[in-house]
């Protein structure tokens, strides 16, 4: 008879932030930038949501959208329901976009990829008509650009950028860039005010070249204009054009970093003399401002700092948003050697009392929020925000308590993630993200990333354990302590074989009734320059590996490169079996079905089941993520398709082997279980705002019963870097 496994509780328990009285961002929605696109474009081509902008009441966003060129706009009234509200060609790259009442002012590049003749102009778009109604030429390229807090000015950086690919990328190369004003007239741009403020000859490095970055004014109409790869800062009256001062933007010694791409997250090591290379700046209040070290050139320090403007610097924030990164699971590894989690954006404005700071992190794709203590005492760090991929402008709404952060990547021609706008809103809530980190290990943070298998400590409940994928090498066994609120990530076992660190594609894991694991790693039979097979392995409690138990020479044959996912145990001593899920059909398999493995390391024996698979949306596929043992000859199984948001399909279901017996290798007859749906994860997935994460990877039953479920990262590899972590709580049979 079949068994009906149900979890008690209707609604999932998200495992969210530490309760505070302090208010909190959440994310209440997310756009995804091809829903703006008009049934003229192909929605499968890029997209790009970079610099955004909003109107006085907080109710409409314009975005640039360099790739399609256009400037795209979202109607937010209502900001937990995004709609689309228009889409504005404006005959070239745009680059940045500012709106004064019923105007949007966009900045726009002409010359394409000629770097030699920079071209652009400024366009002023109704947006009542969603039409372009005027152009100033700017004579180069713009970049950034901003209002003056009277509205008088329109201030435009016109960067006429380097290209990368000359000479190395090295300065200079001329034409040189400047500083642009152009007046508002009647509330328009009125072009014949256009006054050029020249640059040159004030930067250190490259002073005919100043390369100028980004701007904004205070409310004593100073601009700061940042020279990025001059690693260099100018202040200008924007009133009068005239420049007031300028200074170089320094260089900072980092400790406990990881320098090296290696596989392995090591906050070791040290850079000395980083050039600053600011990108985005805001100004505090009048007498500070604050930067985004990107670096563009030699330098970028990987932080933030808070200038006086007499070029005092009052504070820096050195590796701390790279541990903050570590911590979340947000830091890419593959950028150890560069600029790691890379600050590029920055946004200020005040909630209430509260003086806020917005750190981008472009390759963490987090918003980090700051409070500003006031002169002359460091910020405090308040929480982190997860988005889209990439985050790029960021936007303070501060009238409507919102907050929005518009990310440029997309990688829908890859099947990944496409370009979007997130909406936050502040409130009395506790943070929901993140739902797990890691703790520090030795006084640094205990990096980690792409959690693909998890498994219950025998013993002690609410004590999990979780395997890292091949985004990471050597492979590891992580520690959850999942008692507490977010989980933490606590210890990090190192697996070995032979004495030495060893590197798998691990994707399951399970404990022995006899101590140690049971590890599934994943094989890549297609892979053309390395192919890898499935293998079964055998690990002590310490993480050494003790055997490696490869597939029958007949059933590896026909494996695919959608291998092992799940492993469970059941029994013990003579009886004790191990139980693998397949991700998806091998090449023996009927269509639809999916491998179940039996395995008795008594008698070396295999044994396979089928699991019958749901149908697929067109162009996607379904598979297998994780198997789980509920006790009673039944298992759970993660069953999920490769596609994104509401109408994907992540679900949890259950299935029982009572009475079935696994076919030997080679059989023309397997059983086929009879699955049960046990919970339809994308509604959970969803509540949360984002985009609806695809990799549902892991699932644990603790020693209480209580059900525990957490997504793959990817290891923030063309990934947002966000990992969420239900707690599902008890089923009943």
């Amino acid at each position: 008879m079949r068994q009906s496994f149900i979890p008690a509780a209707l609604a999932s328990a998200l495992l969210c932030g530490t309760a505070t009285a302090e208010p909190m961002f959440n994310r209440i929605a997310t756009f995804s930038v091809p829903l703006n696109l008009p049934a003229d474009r192909d929605a499968r081509q890029k997209t790009v949501a970079e610099i955004i902008a909003a109107n006085e009441a907080g109710t409409l966003l314009a975005y640039t959208d360099g790739e399609q060129k256009a400037v795209g706009l979202i109607d937010i009234a209502t900001p937990n329901a995004p709609r689309p509200a228009g889409f504005v060609p404006v005959g070239g790259e745009a680059t940045s976009v500012v709106i004064l009442g019923d105007l949007a002012f966009a900045a726009v590049v002409t010359s394409g990829d000629n770097f030699k003749e920079p071209a652009g102009h400024l366009a002023t778009i109704d947006l009542k008509t969603r039409q372009v109604i005027a152009r100033c030429e700017l004579g180069g390229q713009p970049d950034s650009i901003t209002l003056s807090k009277d509205k008088s000015r329109i201030v435009i950086a016109i960067e006429n950028e380097r290209d990368e690919k000359l000479n190395k990328g090295a300065l200079p190369q001329l034409p040189a860039g400047n500083l642009t004003l152009i007046g508002v007239k009647d509330g328009a741009a009125d072009c014949a005010s256009r006054q050029v403020v020249d640059l040159t000859g004030i930067a250190a490095v490259e002073p005919t070249d100043p390369e100028p970055e980004f701007v904004d004014v205070n409310q004593d109409g100073l601009v700061v204009v940042t020279l990025q790869e001059n690693n260099h800062i100018a202040i200008v009256d924007v009133k009068t054009g005239k420049l007031v001062t300028h200074f170089p933007a320094g260089t900072v010694d980092l400790k406990e970093i990881d320098k090296t791409r290696d596989g392995q997250i090591k906050p070791s090591e040290e850079l000395k003399g980083v050039a600053r290379e600011p990108d985005a700046v805001r100004w505090l209040d009048n007498d500070r401002f604050v930067t985004a070290n990107e670096g563009d050139w030699k330098g970028g320090s990987r932080g933030f700092t808070i200038f006086r403007k007499d070029g005092t610097v009052e504070f820096d924030s050195g590796a701390a948003v790279e541990h903050i990164a570590m911590r979340l699971g947000h830091y890419p590894e593959r950028r150890s050697a560069a600029k790691g989690s890379e600050p590029e954006g920055i946004e200020v404005a005040s909630y209430g009392n509260d003086r806020l700071i917005f750190v981008g992190l472009e390759r963490a794709s987090l918003v980090l929020v700051y409070k500003d203590e006031g002169s002359g005492r460091p910020p405090r760090y308040l929480q982190a925000l997860p988005g889209g991929i990439a985050p790029e402008g960021l936007l303070a709404i501060p009238q409507r308590n919102l907050f929005v952060s518009a990310s440029e990547a997309d990688l829908g021609a890859k099947g990944g993630a496409r370009s979007a706008v997130t909406i936050y809103q502040r409130g009395d809530q506790p943070a929901a993200y993140p739902s797990i980190l890691s703790s520090d290990v030795e006084g640094v943070p205990l990096g980690w990333g792409g959690l693909s298998g998890l498994a219950a400590h025998p013993a002690t409940p609410g004590r999990l354990f979780a395997v890292i994928d091949n985004a990471y090498s050597p492979s590891r066994i992580l520690e959850i302590d999942a008692s507490q609120n977010p989980a933490r990530i606590v210890a990090a076992l190192t697996v070995t074989k032979d004495g030495k660190p060893a590197t798998y594609d691990l994707e399951a894991i399970a404990t022995r009734p006899a101590g140690g694991f049971w590890l599934a790693s994943e094989g890549n039979p297609e892979a053309k320059d390395k192919p890898t097979q499935n293998i079964l392995l055998r690990a002590s409690a310490a993480g050494v590996v003790e055997e490696e138990i490869l597939l029958p020479e007949d059933l590896a044959k026909q494996a695919t490169r959608f291998g092992f996912e799940g492993v469970a145990v059941t029994g013990s001593g003579a009886e004790e079996t191990i139980w693998l899920a397949v991700q998806r059909e091998w090449q023996d398999d009927p269509k639809g079905k999916a491998k179940i493995l039996s395995y008795k390391p008594a008698t070396k024996t295999w044994g396979v089941l089928h699991y019958p698979l749901g149908k697929p949306a067109e162009g996607a596929w379904m598979g297998l993520s994780e198997l789980t043992f509920l006790g009673n000859e039944t298992f759970a199984v993660i069953e999920r398709d490769n596609l994104f948001g509401d109408k994907a399909v992540k679900t949890l279901a259950s299935f029982s082997v009572k009475g079935l017996t696994p076919a030997p290798i080679g059989s023309t007859t397997i059983p086929t279980v009879e699955k049960t749906l046990l919970r339809d994860l994308t509604p959970d997935l969803m509540k949360l705002g984002g985009y609806g994460l695809d990799k549902v990877e892991g699932m644990a039953l603790d020693k209480a019963g209580d059900l525990f479920v957490v997504t793959d990262n990817d290891g923030v590899d063309e990934s947002s870097g966000e990992t969420q972590f239900f707690a599902l709580g008890k089923i009943t049979r």
